[in-house]
């Protein structure tokens, strides 16, 4: 699978685009800018372009209006196959938001039913209840996404949804050539339409991607053999900032040991799950790291653990948000991007990550662990990569059986000698690679 070899870069298009907070009818085409950030995309070293809804929405792109139009404050639909198209052009797959579990209000088959209530042909589409009524009036009452009654809540037991939902994802396919999708709340959809899913995309184009959000539970439930491909890891996503805010590495090693240790009884061994520091979702990592010296080291542990790395439109330059400051704190408009150290730092660490099997497939293994420091094993095939950190402001000497004299730094290119001990310098990562 070509993902497990790839650097991801997520974007929020309404967001990044400057798109109105509500759906103003409007037709504009935002999404056009997307072509002036491929050199920059490229530079960083991702080759492939997560993005956030672009669909017909009311709102915010998790309630749609219509699966098959492209949102009017982005653009036309032939706006968006250009800018898929360029992206191709210049080797970067696209893998868009599925946002199947719940529409919007204006879904134009909810709003038949709002109309026509108990005689409407899509009233089975959703979970309503015509002996009741909606926060909205609606006379009905509807389930919505987890008590958000603006997020009207599809049937997935109903072929006929089925059937338009897989009909969507066809001309996707058909008209922008997309690579994968990325499951908004999989943990909500049914395992049965899961399956459907991926027997349905693995006959429209070889290597289709699935990805689900996950946020707590046994992956395994939904990541694995005829369902999805990936999920995102947020039980490392707190592991990686929060281990560094303690100062207790600890943390994020056990949990990288009880995903993919060697013990037979680690959780997700062989599987690639999509890591991340931050995303639309959450607070920016450099807001919410209390060490701004960190910020290289965050990265340079998720470039070093296992799983899918993505980075957040933004966050390559160290951008702040806070998610208490609302949605659009963590979605800003931006014109240009901007390149600076940090920048430059995940470019090579993303390089050295997609150009190492070790890294993109290795086992993972803990060599060194300290509260401030840790140096992790990773090995694939004949290929063997150290993963070092030292999050003090004191340099470390670590003593441990390399199994090797020199190995080469992934990251600097420089040699690394183990003789003697092998001094890790204050806040700094190091790539050791070495022969099996």
């Amino acid at each position: 699978m070509w993902a497990y070899e790839s650097v991801f870069y997520q974007i929020y298009p309404l967001g990044l685009c400057g798109a109105p907070r509500v759906n103003n009818g409007v037709l504009a085409s935002r999404i056009s800018k997307i072509n002036s950030w491929i050199p920059h995309i490229q530079k960083l070293g991702a080759n492939a372009i997560y993005f956030s809804p672009v669909f017909e929405s009311d709102s915010h792109g998790y309630d749609t209006r219509d699966y098959r139009l492209i949102d009017r404050r982005l653009g036309s639909n032939d706006d968006f196959a250009a800018v898929c198209s360029h992206l191709h052009k210049n080797g970067i797959r696209v893998v868009l938001d599925g946002v199947f579990n719940h529409v919007g209000r204006g879904f134009w088959a909810f709003e038949d039913v709002r109309r026509n209530k108990w005689d409407s042909p899509y009233k089975d589409w959703f979970h309503i209840h015509f002996d009741g009524n909606s926060n909205y009036n609606d006379g009905f009452w509807y389930e919505g996404w987890e008590g958000h009654f603006e997020l009207v809540k599809l049937n997935l037991q109903n072929p006929a949804v089925v059937q338009h939902l897989f009909d969507c994802i066809r001309s996707w396919v058909d008209a922008f050539d997309i690579d994968g999708l990325r499951l908004d709340v999989a943990y909500c959809l049914p395992p049965e339409f899961l399956h459907q899913l991926r027997t349905f995309c693995d006959s429209l184009k070889p290597d289709f991607l699935l990805i689900g959000e996950m946020l707590h539970g046994d992956y395994n439930q939904r990541v694995g053999e005829g369902m999805l491909h990936s999920c995102t890891n947020y039980e490392c996503y707190k592991g990686l900032y929060s281990s560094l805010n303690s100062m207790n590495l600890f943390e994020i090693t056990h949990s990288l040991l009880r995903q993919f240790g060697p013990e037979n009884w680690t959780l997700y061994k062989g599987k690639h799950l999509l890591s991340f520091v931050d995303n639309h979702d959450v607070t920016r990592a450099a807001s919410i790291l209390t060490n701004p010296k960190h910020l290289p080291l965050l990265y340079g542990m998720l470039f070093g653990m296992p799983g899918i790395p993505c980075v957040y439109y933004g966050s390559e330059w160290g951008i702040q948000g806070r998610k208490e400051d609302g949605d659009d704190a963590l979605r800003p408009a931006i014109d240009i991007p901007i390149e600076n150290e940090l920048t430059a730092w995940i470019a090579t660490l993303a390089n050295a990550h997609k150009n190492s099997k070790a890294l993109c497939y290795g086992d993972f293994k803990q060599l060194v662990l300290t509260n401030r420091q840790c140096i992790w094993e990773r090995i694939a095939d004949d290929e063997r990569v150290l993963v070092a950190i030292n999050a003090d402001d004191q340099p470390y000497t670590a003593h441990f059986d390399a199994r090797a004299g020199r190995a080469t730094d992934l990251i600097t290119g420089q040699m690394h000698d183990f003789g003697g001990g092998s001094e890790l310098p204050p806040y700094s990562v190091a790539f050791w690679k070495t022969e099996c």
